[in-house]
């Protein structure tokens, strides 16, 4: 096989195996969406944040925009520039913002919720303050997170290397040709006990996790009401 041929199909595979990755997200987010709609119980009037959207246009991208029956209700709040929601999804705003510093008043919104965007917020005092913005703007919370412990890693597609001390595992990333999540700022991985050590003494909440493979936990729904 020539050199070139051996490249097209190192693309072609690498296309599938990514489509298939985008795939399973979605499904698995899907199940997360539903079980946030029996959790919730939103109504047609409960006002809604939703933190950390994205510019990225992929299948499992803002999947709560594309679900979410009450647009008109739906705050959408994001650093990169994903106005495009507004025309797509016609009814909902969105706010371009941080969201460690949100611009809006103390419980603004019945629930504040935010996907998969906390391992993504930097070091573990800015996921601290990251959950601490979402209580104070929402009435209620609700967050989504991979979990640390879970033997495949899906943002670098690398089993069990995560469970190595961050600092090994991001050495090895970098050594692997994966420099962007080797930094914290860009993935920082919690487990159960992470994520509860995180939270302010005596808050109120819920643990709900999300099973795939048959390989144990994946991802984990806290919910603070």
């Amino acid at each position: 096989m020539s050199s070139n041929a051996a490249t097209k199909d190192s693309f072609q595979y690498q296309g599938r195996l990514v489509r298939l990755i985008e795939r399973v997200s979605d499904n698995m987010r899907r199940k997360m969406f539903d079980r946030f709609m029996q959790e919730m119980n939103p109504s047609a009037a409960t006002t809604i944040i939703d933190v950390g959207v994205t510019d990225d246009q992929r299948l499992d991208s803002n999947f709560f925009e594309k679900l979410y029956p009450h647009k008109s209700q739906l705050t959408a709040v994001g650093m990169e520039d994903a106005s495009f929601l507004e025309t797509e999804y016609p009814g909902m705003k969105f706010v371009h913002a941080d969201g460690l510093r949100l611009p809006f008043e103390d419980k603004s919104f019945d629930i504040a919720c935010s996907f998969a965007v906390i391992e993504h917020v930097g070091s573990n005092a800015n996921q601290r303050a990251f959950l601490q913005e979402l209580c104070r703007v929402g009435k209620r919370v609700c967050v989504t997170m991979p979990n640390r412990w879970y033997p495949i890693e899906f943002h670098t597609l690398v089993p069990l290397l995560h469970w190595l001390p961050p600092h090994q595992f991001r050495s090895i990333l970098r050594l692997l040709g994966k420099p962007f999540f080797s930094h914290e700022e860009n993935l920082n991985l919690l487990g159960e006990k992470d994520l509860l050590a995180l939270l302010e003494p005596g808050t109120k909440c819920r643990i709900i996790p999300f099973h795939f493979l048959s390989l144990g936990v994946s991802n984990f729904m806290l919910i603070i009401d």
